[in-house]
Protein backbone atom coordinates (compact mmCIF):
# COMPACT_ATOMS: atom_id res chain seq x y z
CA UNK A 1 0.00 0.00 0.00
CA UNK A 2 1.43 3.40 -0.97
CA UNK A 3 1.72 6.28 1.48
CA UNK A 4 -1.00 8.10 -0.47
CA UNK A 5 -3.40 5.18 -0.12
CA UNK A 6 -2.58 4.74 3.58
CA UNK A 7 -3.57 8.32 4.38
CA UNK A 8 -7.03 7.84 2.93
CA UNK A 9 -7.30 4.39 4.53
CA UNK A 10 -6.84 5.87 7.99
CA UNK A 11 -9.13 8.87 7.60
CA UNK A 12 -11.85 6.84 5.91
CA UNK A 13 -14.66 6.75 8.47
CA UNK A 14 -16.35 3.67 9.86
CA UNK A 15 -19.70 3.00 8.24
CA UNK A 16 -21.43 4.12 11.45
CA UNK A 17 -19.57 7.44 11.59
CA UNK A 18 -20.45 10.62 9.69
CA UNK A 19 -18.27 11.76 6.77
CA UNK A 20 -16.93 14.87 8.52
CA UNK A 21 -13.75 16.43 7.13
CA UNK A 22 -11.25 17.89 9.59
CA UNK A 23 -8.29 20.22 9.13
CA UNK A 24 -6.99 22.13 6.18
CA UNK A 25 -6.37 20.44 2.87
CA UNK A 26 -2.80 19.30 2.31
CA UNK A 27 -1.11 18.38 -0.95
CA UNK A 28 2.15 17.55 0.81
CA UNK A 29 2.00 13.82 0.11
CA UNK A 30 1.75 12.72 -3.50
CA UNK A 31 1.16 9.29 -4.97
CA UNK A 32 3.75 7.50 -7.08
CA UNK A 33 1.63 8.21 -10.16
CA UNK A 34 1.65 11.92 -9.39
CA UNK A 35 5.40 12.00 -8.83
CA UNK A 36 5.95 10.20 -12.14
CA UNK A 37 3.71 12.74 -13.89
CA UNK A 38 5.78 15.58 -12.44
CA UNK A 39 9.01 14.05 -13.75
CA UNK A 40 7.46 13.55 -17.18
CA UNK A 41 6.26 17.16 -17.17
CA UNK A 42 9.79 18.45 -16.63
CA UNK A 43 11.24 16.25 -19.36
CA UNK A 44 8.56 17.16 -21.90
CA UNK A 45 9.07 20.87 -21.31
CA UNK A 46 12.82 20.48 -21.81
CA UNK A 47 12.04 18.71 -25.10
CA UNK A 48 10.07 21.76 -26.29
CA UNK A 49 6.61 20.18 -25.90
CA UNK A 50 4.83 22.60 -23.52
CA UNK A 51 1.26 21.37 -23.99
CA UNK A 52 2.24 17.78 -23.28
CA UNK A 53 4.19 19.04 -20.26
CA UNK A 54 1.15 20.94 -19.00
CA UNK A 55 -1.07 17.86 -19.30
CA UNK A 56 1.32 15.97 -17.05
CA UNK A 57 1.40 18.93 -14.65
CA UNK A 58 -2.38 18.67 -14.34
CA UNK A 59 -2.06 14.94 -13.60
CA UNK A 60 0.40 15.85 -10.84
CA UNK A 61 -2.08 18.39 -9.41
CA UNK A 62 -5.10 16.10 -9.64
CA UNK A 63 -6.33 14.35 -6.52
CA UNK A 64 -8.83 11.67 -7.55
CA UNK A 65 -10.40 11.63 -4.08
CA UNK A 66 -11.09 15.37 -4.39
CA UNK A 67 -12.05 15.40 -8.11
CA UNK A 68 -10.36 18.79 -8.17
CA UNK A 69 -8.81 19.08 -11.64
CA UNK A 70 -10.23 18.53 -15.13
CA UNK A 71 -9.14 19.38 -18.67
CA UNK A 72 -9.92 18.92 -22.35
CA UNK A 73 -7.98 19.52 -25.53
CA UNK A 74 -8.79 20.40 -29.14
CA UNK A 75 -7.03 21.92 -32.12
CA UNK A 76 -7.01 25.35 -30.42
CA UNK A 77 -5.18 24.22 -27.31
CA UNK A 78 -5.56 22.91 -23.78
CA UNK A 79 -8.46 24.07 -21.60
CA UNK A 80 -8.47 23.21 -17.91
CA UNK A 81 -9.95 24.12 -14.56
CA UNK A 82 -9.21 23.31 -10.95
CA UNK A 83 -10.77 24.00 -7.57
CA UNK A 84 -9.53 25.80 -4.50
CA UNK A 85 -12.11 26.02 -1.75
CA UNK A 86 -15.05 28.06 -2.97
CA UNK A 87 -13.28 29.21 -6.15
CA UNK A 88 -13.07 27.72 -9.61
CA UNK A 89 -9.90 28.56 -11.53
CA UNK A 90 -10.04 28.30 -15.32
CA UNK A 91 -7.13 28.24 -17.72
CA UNK A 92 -6.13 27.98 -21.36
CA UNK A 93 -2.82 27.12 -23.01
CA UNK A 94 -1.64 26.88 -26.60
CA UNK A 95 1.84 26.71 -28.11
CA UNK A 96 2.47 30.41 -27.48
CA UNK A 97 0.90 31.29 -24.15
CA UNK A 98 -0.86 30.12 -21.01
CA UNK A 99 -3.45 32.16 -19.12
CA UNK A 100 -5.31 31.42 -15.88
CA UNK A 101 -8.11 33.36 -14.19
CA UNK A 102 -10.47 33.16 -11.23
CA UNK A 103 -13.42 35.52 -10.95
CA UNK A 104 -14.03 36.72 -7.41
CA UNK A 105 -16.82 39.35 -7.23
CA UNK A 106 -18.95 41.69 -9.34
CA UNK A 107 -18.31 45.40 -8.77
CA UNK A 108 -21.43 47.49 -9.37
CA UNK A 109 -19.61 50.57 -8.13
CA UNK A 110 -15.87 51.11 -8.57
CA UNK A 111 -15.31 51.98 -4.92
CA UNK A 112 -11.91 53.52 -4.21
CA UNK A 113 -11.53 51.55 -0.96
CA UNK A 114 -11.62 48.04 -2.44
CA UNK A 115 -9.63 49.11 -5.51
CA UNK A 116 -6.89 50.42 -3.21
CA UNK A 117 -7.04 47.17 -1.23
CA UNK A 118 -6.49 45.10 -4.37
CA UNK A 119 -3.71 47.36 -5.63
CA UNK A 120 -1.90 46.89 -2.30
CA UNK A 121 -2.34 43.12 -2.57
CA UNK A 122 -0.71 43.19 -6.00
CA UNK A 123 2.54 44.43 -4.47
CA UNK A 124 2.75 41.24 -2.37
CA UNK A 125 2.09 38.84 -5.28
CA UNK A 126 4.97 37.34 -7.26
CA UNK A 127 3.11 35.82 -10.23
CA UNK A 128 -0.58 36.67 -10.25
CA UNK A 129 -2.38 40.02 -10.09
CA UNK A 130 -5.81 41.31 -9.24
CA UNK A 131 -7.54 42.98 -12.19
CA UNK A 132 -10.89 44.29 -13.35
CA UNK A 133 -12.47 42.60 -16.36
CA UNK A 134 -14.23 44.62 -19.08
CA UNK A 135 -17.62 43.68 -17.55
CA UNK A 136 -16.57 44.99 -14.08
CA UNK A 137 -15.74 41.70 -12.42
CA UNK A 138 -12.85 41.50 -9.96
CA UNK A 139 -10.56 38.67 -11.01
CA UNK A 140 -7.13 37.39 -10.17
CA UNK A 141 -5.15 36.45 -13.29
CA UNK A 142 -1.82 35.04 -14.41
CA UNK A 143 -0.39 34.75 -17.90
CA UNK A 144 2.91 33.80 -19.42
CA UNK A 145 4.46 32.82 -22.72
CA UNK A 146 5.04 29.09 -22.96
CA UNK A 147 8.71 29.79 -23.59
CA UNK A 148 8.96 31.14 -20.04
CA UNK A 149 6.22 28.92 -18.62
CA UNK A 150 8.12 26.04 -17.09
CA UNK A 151 6.19 23.57 -14.89
CA UNK A 152 8.08 24.96 -11.87
CA UNK A 153 6.87 28.48 -12.61
CA UNK A 154 3.30 27.45 -13.43
CA UNK A 155 2.94 25.35 -10.29
CA UNK A 156 3.99 28.27 -8.07
CA UNK A 157 1.81 30.70 -10.01
CA UNK A 158 -1.25 28.42 -9.86
CA UNK A 159 -0.73 27.96 -6.11
CA UNK A 160 -0.44 31.70 -5.44
CA UNK A 161 -3.45 32.55 -7.60
CA UNK A 162 -5.68 29.81 -6.18
CA UNK A 163 -4.95 30.47 -2.50
CA UNK A 164 -5.49 34.22 -2.86
CA UNK A 165 -8.68 33.75 -4.87
CA UNK A 166 -10.16 31.45 -2.24
CA UNK A 167 -9.23 33.71 0.66
CA UNK A 168 -10.11 37.10 -0.77
CA UNK A 169 -13.59 36.37 -2.11
CA UNK A 170 -15.17 35.94 1.33
CA UNK A 171 -13.17 38.77 2.90
CA UNK A 172 -14.01 41.30 0.18
CA UNK A 173 -17.70 40.39 0.14
CA UNK A 174 -17.90 40.59 3.92
CA UNK A 175 -16.27 44.03 4.07
CA UNK A 176 -17.55 45.78 0.93
CA UNK A 177 -21.31 45.64 0.52
CA UNK A 178 -21.14 47.12 -2.98
CA UNK A 179 -19.66 43.86 -4.25
CA UNK A 180 -21.75 40.90 -5.37
CA UNK A 181 -20.65 37.25 -5.34
CA UNK A 182 -19.80 35.48 -8.57
CA UNK A 183 -22.21 32.58 -8.64
CA UNK A 184 -20.46 29.58 -10.12
CA UNK A 185 -22.04 26.14 -10.68
CA UNK A 186 -20.09 24.35 -7.94
CA UNK A 187 -21.53 20.94 -7.16
CA UNK A 188 -20.36 20.30 -3.60
CA UNK A 189 -23.26 19.14 -1.43
CA UNK A 190 -24.23 21.26 1.56
CA UNK A 191 -23.21 20.18 5.03
CA UNK A 192 -25.96 18.45 7.03
CA UNK A 193 -27.82 20.84 9.31
CA UNK A 194 -26.95 18.84 12.42
CA UNK A 195 -23.24 19.15 11.59
CA UNK A 196 -23.45 22.93 11.18
CA UNK A 197 -25.49 23.20 14.38
CA UNK A 198 -22.91 21.15 16.30
CA UNK A 199 -20.10 23.31 14.94
CA UNK A 200 -21.78 26.57 15.92
CA UNK A 201 -22.47 25.24 19.41
CA UNK A 202 -18.87 24.06 19.76
CA UNK A 203 -17.42 27.39 18.59
CA UNK A 204 -19.53 29.34 21.08
CA UNK A 205 -18.82 26.92 23.92
CA UNK A 206 -15.05 27.10 23.37
CA UNK A 207 -14.90 30.87 23.05
CA UNK A 208 -17.17 31.42 26.04
CA UNK A 209 -14.95 29.10 28.09
CA UNK A 210 -11.93 31.25 27.22
CA UNK A 211 -13.72 34.52 28.00
CA UNK A 212 -15.13 33.16 31.28
CA UNK A 213 -11.68 31.95 32.32
CA UNK A 214 -10.28 35.42 31.70
CA UNK A 215 -13.08 36.99 33.72
CA UNK A 216 -12.59 34.65 36.67
CA UNK A 217 -8.89 35.48 36.69
CA UNK A 218 -7.53 32.23 38.13
CA UNK A 219 -4.63 32.70 37.80
CA UNK A 220 -4.55 36.47 37.36
CA UNK A 221 -4.00 37.11 33.60
CA UNK A 222 -2.14 40.33 34.41
CA UNK A 223 0.38 38.61 36.68
CA UNK A 224 0.56 35.23 34.94
CA UNK A 225 -0.46 35.79 31.32
CA UNK A 226 1.49 32.83 29.92
CA UNK A 227 -1.18 30.22 30.55
CA UNK A 228 -3.82 32.42 28.93
CA UNK A 229 -1.66 32.94 25.85
CA UNK A 230 -1.43 29.17 25.40
CA UNK A 231 -5.15 28.83 26.09
CA UNK A 232 -6.18 31.39 23.48
CA UNK A 233 -3.75 30.31 20.77
CA UNK A 234 -4.53 26.63 21.36
CA UNK A 235 -8.26 27.36 21.15
CA UNK A 236 -7.82 29.19 17.84
CA UNK A 237 -5.76 26.35 16.36
CA UNK A 238 -8.22 23.72 17.63
CA UNK A 239 -11.24 25.54 16.18
CA UNK A 240 -9.49 25.86 12.83
CA UNK A 241 -8.90 22.10 12.70
CA UNK A 242 -12.16 20.81 14.16
CA UNK A 243 -14.78 23.08 12.56
CA UNK A 244 -12.86 23.88 9.34
CA UNK A 245 -14.27 27.38 8.82
CA UNK A 246 -14.06 29.54 5.73
CA UNK A 247 -14.21 33.29 5.21
CA UNK A 248 -14.35 35.68 8.15
CA UNK A 249 -13.83 33.09 10.88
CA UNK A 250 -10.84 31.47 9.18
CA UNK A 251 -9.27 34.90 8.76
CA UNK A 252 -10.02 35.84 12.39
CA UNK A 253 -8.34 32.68 13.68
CA UNK A 254 -5.27 33.44 11.57
CA UNK A 255 -5.20 37.00 12.94
CA UNK A 256 -5.20 35.66 16.51
CA UNK A 257 -1.92 33.90 15.77
CA UNK A 258 -0.51 36.86 13.85
CA UNK A 259 -1.48 39.33 16.57
CA UNK A 260 0.43 37.52 19.27
CA UNK A 261 3.56 36.79 17.25
CA UNK A 262 3.85 40.24 15.69
CA UNK A 263 7.13 41.74 16.87
CA UNK A 264 6.28 44.89 18.77
CA UNK A 265 6.77 46.41 22.21
CA UNK A 266 3.55 45.06 23.72
CA UNK A 267 3.84 42.91 26.84
CA UNK A 268 2.13 39.47 27.05
CA UNK A 269 -0.70 40.84 29.24
CA UNK A 270 -1.45 43.49 26.61
CA UNK A 271 -1.37 40.83 23.88
CA UNK A 272 -3.90 38.80 25.87
CA UNK A 273 -6.28 41.76 25.73
CA UNK A 274 -5.84 42.02 21.96
CA UNK A 275 -6.52 38.33 21.50
CA UNK A 276 -9.60 38.68 23.69
CA UNK A 277 -11.01 41.28 21.28
CA UNK A 278 -10.65 38.90 18.33
CA UNK A 279 -12.60 36.23 20.23
CA UNK A 280 -15.27 38.77 21.17
CA UNK A 281 -15.73 39.65 17.48
CA UNK A 282 -16.22 35.98 16.67
CA UNK A 283 -18.71 35.35 19.46
CA UNK A 284 -20.67 38.43 18.38
CA UNK A 285 -21.49 36.87 15.02
CA UNK A 286 -24.95 35.39 14.67
CA UNK A 287 -25.61 31.69 14.29
CA UNK A 288 -26.58 32.25 10.66
CA UNK A 289 -23.35 34.14 9.96
CA UNK A 290 -21.30 31.35 11.49
CA UNK A 291 -23.25 28.62 9.69
CA UNK A 292 -22.64 30.42 6.40
CA UNK A 293 -18.91 29.77 6.83
CA UNK A 294 -19.25 26.00 7.15
CA UNK A 295 -19.44 24.32 3.76
CA UNK A 296 -17.77 21.54 1.82
CA UNK A 297 -14.97 22.49 -0.52
CA UNK A 298 -12.49 20.85 -2.85
CA UNK A 299 -8.93 22.10 -3.10
CA UNK A 300 -5.81 21.60 -5.16
CA UNK A 301 -3.17 23.30 -3.01
CA UNK A 302 -2.41 23.19 0.68
CA UNK A 303 -0.56 25.92 2.54
CA UNK A 304 1.20 23.89 5.24
CA UNK A 305 4.71 22.52 4.64
CA UNK A 306 5.50 18.85 5.16
CA UNK A 307 7.79 18.26 8.16
CA UNK A 308 9.64 15.28 9.55
CA UNK A 309 9.01 13.72 12.95
CA UNK A 310 12.03 15.46 14.45
CA UNK A 311 10.23 18.80 14.00
CA UNK A 312 7.34 17.40 16.04
CA UNK A 313 9.79 16.19 18.68
CA UNK A 314 11.34 19.65 18.91
CA UNK A 315 7.91 21.22 19.35
CA UNK A 316 6.99 18.81 22.17
CA UNK A 317 10.39 19.14 23.87
CA UNK A 318 10.14 22.93 23.82
CA UNK A 319 6.59 23.27 25.14
CA UNK A 320 5.46 20.26 27.17
CA UNK A 321 7.76 20.85 30.21
CA UNK A 322 5.99 24.20 30.75
CA UNK A 323 2.90 22.22 31.76
CA UNK A 324 4.52 21.11 35.03
CA UNK A 325 4.18 24.48 36.74
CA UNK A 326 0.44 24.60 36.09
CA UNK A 327 0.05 21.08 37.48
CA UNK A 328 2.05 21.97 40.59
CA UNK A 329 0.04 25.16 41.13
CA UNK A 330 -3.20 23.20 40.72
CA UNK A 331 -4.53 25.60 38.17
CA UNK A 332 -7.96 24.90 36.63
CA UNK A 333 -8.03 22.10 34.08
CA UNK A 334 -8.70 24.51 31.22
CA UNK A 335 -5.37 26.24 31.95
CA UNK A 336 -3.48 23.02 32.66
CA UNK A 337 -4.66 21.58 29.33
CA UNK A 338 -3.72 24.75 27.45
CA UNK A 339 -0.15 23.68 26.65
CA UNK A 340 -0.87 20.16 25.30
CA UNK A 341 -3.78 21.62 23.33
CA UNK A 342 -1.43 24.27 21.96
CA UNK A 343 1.15 21.67 20.91
CA UNK A 344 -1.37 19.57 19.00
CA UNK A 345 -3.12 22.61 17.53
CA UNK A 346 0.11 24.29 16.48
CA UNK A 347 1.33 21.17 14.67
CA UNK A 348 -1.94 20.75 12.77
CA UNK A 349 -2.29 24.50 12.02
CA UNK A 350 1.25 25.14 10.78
CA UNK A 351 2.52 21.83 9.45
CA UNK A 352 1.61 18.82 7.40
CA UNK A 353 3.05 16.33 9.93
CA UNK A 354 4.04 12.79 8.98
CA UNK A 355 0.77 10.86 8.52
CA UNK A 356 1.20 8.72 11.68
CA UNK A 357 1.71 11.90 13.73
CA UNK A 358 -1.41 13.44 12.16
CA UNK A 359 -3.36 10.30 13.06
CA UNK A 360 -2.12 10.40 16.66
CA UNK A 361 -2.91 14.11 17.02
CA UNK A 362 -6.38 13.59 15.58
CA UNK A 363 -7.02 10.81 18.08
CA UNK A 364 -5.80 13.08 20.88
CA UNK A 365 -8.63 15.44 19.93
CA UNK A 366 -11.10 12.55 19.74
CA UNK A 367 -10.36 11.94 23.43
CA UNK A 368 -10.05 15.50 24.71
CA UNK A 369 -13.04 16.81 22.70
CA UNK A 370 -15.16 13.66 22.95
CA UNK A 371 -18.42 15.57 23.57
CA UNK A 372 -18.05 17.46 20.29
CA UNK A 373 -17.36 14.27 18.34
CA UNK A 374 -20.40 12.67 19.95
CA UNK A 375 -22.52 15.68 18.92
CA UNK A 376 -21.28 15.20 15.36
CA UNK A 377 -22.46 11.58 15.46
CA UNK A 378 -19.22 9.68 16.00
CA UNK A 379 -19.29 6.39 17.87
CA UNK A 380 -16.76 5.06 20.36
CA UNK A 381 -16.93 5.30 24.14
CA UNK A 382 -13.52 6.79 24.84
CA UNK A 383 -14.75 8.68 27.90
CA UNK A 384 -17.38 7.37 30.30
CA UNK A 385 -20.49 9.24 31.53
CA UNK A 386 -18.61 10.09 34.73
CA UNK A 387 -15.76 11.68 32.76
CA UNK A 388 -13.37 8.79 33.33
CA UNK A 389 -11.06 7.86 30.48
CA UNK A 390 -11.78 4.38 29.14
CA UNK A 391 -8.38 2.70 29.00
CA UNK A 392 -9.37 -0.37 26.99
CA UNK A 393 -11.19 1.62 24.28
CA UNK A 394 -8.38 4.15 24.01
CA UNK A 395 -5.63 1.54 23.76
CA UNK A 396 -7.61 -0.44 21.21
CA UNK A 397 -7.73 2.62 18.98
CA UNK A 398 -4.03 3.32 19.52
CA UNK A 399 -3.27 -0.24 18.36
CA UNK A 400 -5.42 0.32 15.28
CA UNK A 401 -3.33 3.37 14.40
CA UNK A 402 -0.19 1.32 14.91
CA UNK A 403 -1.46 -1.51 12.68
CA UNK A 404 -2.39 0.87 9.87
CA UNK A 405 0.96 2.65 9.69
CA UNK A 406 3.46 -0.07 10.56
CA UNK A 407 3.46 -1.60 7.03
CA UNK A 408 4.59 1.77 5.67
CA UNK A 409 6.88 2.59 8.63
CA UNK A 410 8.34 -0.73 9.92
CA UNK A 411 9.93 0.89 13.01
CA UNK A 412 6.65 2.50 14.05
CA UNK A 413 5.83 1.37 17.61
CA UNK A 414 3.63 2.99 20.26
CA UNK A 415 4.61 2.35 23.87
CA UNK A 416 1.42 2.77 25.90
CA UNK A 417 2.95 1.60 29.20
CA UNK A 418 3.50 5.15 30.41
CA UNK A 419 -0.02 6.46 29.74
CA UNK A 420 -1.69 7.89 32.86
CA UNK A 421 -5.49 7.66 32.82
CA UNK A 422 -6.08 9.22 36.26
CA UNK A 423 -6.94 12.66 34.82
CA UNK A 424 -7.19 14.36 31.44
CA UNK A 425 -4.12 16.63 31.96
CA UNK A 426 -1.94 13.69 33.04
CA UNK A 427 -3.19 11.62 30.11
CA UNK A 428 -2.40 14.52 27.75
CA UNK A 429 1.12 14.88 29.12
CA UNK A 430 1.92 11.17 28.93
CA UNK A 431 0.24 10.76 25.54
CA UNK A 432 2.39 13.51 23.97
CA UNK A 433 5.44 11.96 25.63
CA UNK A 434 4.49 8.73 23.84
CA UNK A 435 4.18 10.59 20.52
CA UNK A 436 7.52 12.25 21.09
CA UNK A 437 9.20 8.85 21.51
CA UNK A 438 7.92 7.39 18.23
CA UNK A 439 10.54 6.21 15.76
CA UNK A 440 10.11 5.81 12.00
Amino acid sequence: MSLFDSIFSFFKQKTSDPAVVFGRYSDAYKSEEQQSAWNRSLLLFEEGRPLAAYRELLVFMRNDAENNVSWSENEKGLQFEFRQGSRKITGFANKEQVKVESRIAWADDLNVAFMRRLAEHNFSLRYARFALTPDNCIAIVFDSSTKDGSPYKLLQAFRELAINADKQDDLLLDEFRSLRPVEEPLTDPALPEHEKTAKVAYVKKQINAVLNCLQEGKPDPNRSPGGFVYLMLGTAFRLDYLVRPEGFMMDALEKIYQTYFTKDEKQPAAKVELLKKHFQKLIARTDDELMGEFYRTRSTFGINPAVRHDRIQTLIDGELPKMEWHIEQRHPEIITMAIPNYIVGYALFHYAPPPPDSALFHFFLRVTEHEYFTDLGFSGKLVGPDGRLQKSAIEQEIRRIEDIWRPRFPKFRLNTNGLDYSSLPLFARTYLTMVRGVEY
